[in-house]
């Protein structure tokens, strides 16, 4: 066991932690045997193979959950680990649930609706999924348009397999993620179950000690050779990104990871760039990050809405310390909004509320402290001790300004930035919004927007254009854009276009399942307020009770958990 990595008894990992030249090679000759195995495995074998991670994690669950708690500065065993339940056990149990289902459907899950915009371009809804969905989240809606002039068609893998038409095996690295604990094992199962790839997967250092709950979830698939975890620090990592027996490539990450990956390193990188040099040719699909904007369109809101929306942006920020690619990272308004600096007041308050957070990400404090030698000005709350980051306020930055760090550079901790845009209502604001966000802000990931009901109706227009104008994977209206991501049956990924030599936010896709061949981009929409407040609020009292619910009722579907889950949902009020 290694120091520091509490593991349930008798959970032990088998990752390889050698030196790349004595385990590499191994690893992959081992996950490279079994490729067209994989292959020919039978959909109701594979079925059977995800009802067993199921049951597996159901088991590993709780000190998965504690786990991950303990690691983030977190009490492991009270509501702090509701954190983990929602973000990390819920997505993966989901993902697990959903491919099944997709599966028995022969690849082409029956989506809920299937409409058509303007231009003859398809969407697609995808949650809710069924009528627990339906109940759990009154009012919520995922719709996924797919890309202009292309069909709603599913599972490209399972209609060629139906018609005889089978590939190669093939080995698949996944480059994990340190941030989200769900990352790794659904970025994998979705290489081997929708893009019928044998995996290794390259964790990351900063939680690496999951990897025994993740081999103990995936266990059936690891003990079958399927699937490899390979935990070691960079070394490794080159010495799998460069394995002649690697086909194909993906990475949570960084842009500069993926260009070291993609041209190298060195001062050349730049020419080799623009002459189309690459250092490494494999396909390499890839989720970057993003500076999140926050879209506040102006509106005439009571004080317990300017109150809940300052809690849902502040949560934006503050979960998980801020180590999330869809952190709220810009926050932008309307300047002559009458109720501006009010909501501001309470967002203010908002974070003040908002419990420290250890600051468990490598480099967090270095980040930080160019930030604010960045901007003087910027508000700080609390004060910085203990490892922990505090929340930090950039206001009032010019939407004009050329080279604005925080419009270009991930901050990767607990700061916000604000800038407000003048318009002569709230439809021209909507549509300077979008060409700011667009033109201005680094990444095309993810999106949120607040826009009351009353405001949404009077421009209607305008508010339709955003939707369809900006460009960002996935956009979310009065919910956070983290929910796309843990809801899994939309896709997940950088709105398509980038380029190799400007990768951004990165390309492809992940969760998606219900197997849509062509994703645009996904629009979550909620209510203007939820009551009980969701779960993953700041102080939701019954958060891990929730989480604990969620879990068992993606695990089996049984209406016998949703009363407790209403019960301890309800701990959330105010």
């Amino acid at each position: 066991m290694r120091p520091g990595i509490m593991r349930p008894p008798n959970l032990r990992s088998a990752a390889v932690t050698l030196s790349p030249e004595s385990a590499v090679d191994a690893v992959v000759a081992r996950i490279k045997a079994n490729a067209d195995r994989w292959v020919a495995v039978s959909i109701s074998e594979r079925v059977l193979y995800l009802e067993r991670c199921m049951e597996a994690l159901a088991t590993v669950a709780p000190a998965w959950a504690a786990a991950t708690a303990r690691n983030r500065g977190l009490d492991p065993s009270g509501e702090d680990t509701g954190e983990a339940w929602l973000s990390e056990l819920m997505p993966t149990m989901r993902s697990l649930r959903l491919l099944a289902v997709a599966l028995r459907a022969g690849g082409q899950p029956p989506p809920p609706l299937v409409a058509t915009r303007s231009g003859d371009q398809k969407v697609v809804r995808v949650y809710p999924t069924d009528l627990m969905d339906k109940l759990l989240f009154t009012g919520v809606t995922a719709d996924v348009w797919i890309q202009p002039g292309m069909p709603a068609s599913q599972g490209q893998l399972y209609r060629d397999k139906a018609a005889g038409r089978t590939k190669k095996g093939a080995v698949s690295l996944v480059l994990g993620a340190g941030n989200v604990g769900s990352i790794c094992p659904t970025d994998a199962i979705y290489k081997l179950f929708v893009e019928d790839e044998v995996v290794v997967v390259k964790t990351n250092p900063v939680n690496a000690y999951l990897t025994p709950y993740w081999e103990a979830c995936l266990k059936p698939l690891v003990d079958d050779g399927f699937i490899a975890f390979v935990d070691g620090g960079p070394e490794v990592g080159v010495a799998l990104t460069e394995h002649p027996d690697i086909e194909s490539i993906h990475i949570t990450g960084s842009d500069k990871t993926y260009d070291a990956i993609v041209w190298g390193t060195g001062p050349d990188v730049a020419a080799r760039k623009a002459a189309g040099q690459k250092r490494n040719s494999r396909p390499v699909s890839a989720e970057l990050g993003c500076i999140t904007p926050v879209i506040v369109v102006p509106g005439q809101w009571s004080k317990k809405e300017l109150a809940y929306q300052a809690k849902a942006v502040a949560i934006m920020v503050t979960n998980n310390a801020s180590f999330n690619c869809t952190a709220g990272k810009v926050l932008i308004t309307h300047a002559g909004w009458p109720q501006r600096q009010e909501f501001l007041d309470a967002l203010r308050a908002a974070f003040r509320g908002s419990p420290r957070r250890k600051a468990y990400y490598p480099g967090s404090f270095e980040r930080y402290d160019r930030f604010l030698a960045a901007y003087p000005s910027a508000e700080v709350v609390g004060v910085r001790e203990d490892g922990c980051v505090p929340w930090t306020l950039i206001p009032g930055l010019s939407a004009d300004a050329a080279g604005e760090v925080a419009f270009q550079q991930e901050a990767w901790c607990g700061v916000l930035a604000d800038t407000a845009l003048g318009a002569s209502d709230a439809g021209d604001f909507m549509r300077k919004a979008t060409t700011f966000a667009n033109e201005r802000l680094w990444g095309t990931l993810s999106a949120n927007i607040i826009v009351d009901p009353r405001t949404r109706k009077s421009f209607s227009s305008a508010y339709d254009s955003m939707l369809a104008d900006l460009q960002y994977g996935g956009i979310a209206v009065n919910i956070w854009s983290g929910a796309i991501f843990g809801l899994a049956s939309p896709p997940w990924g950088a709105y398509p276009g980038h380029t190799a030599a400007d990768i951004q936010s990165g390309a492809g896709t992940v969760h998606n399942t219900y197997l849509l061949d062509h994703p645009q981009k996904t629009v979550l929409e909620a209510p203007f307020t939820i009551f009980p407040p969701p779960a993953w609020f700041d102080g939701h009292r019954g958060a891990r009770e929730v989480g604990e619910r969620m879990v068992a009722m993606e695990g089996r579907r049984s209406w016998t958990a949703l009363p407790g889950l209403v019960r301890h949902a309800l701990r959330g009020g105010s």
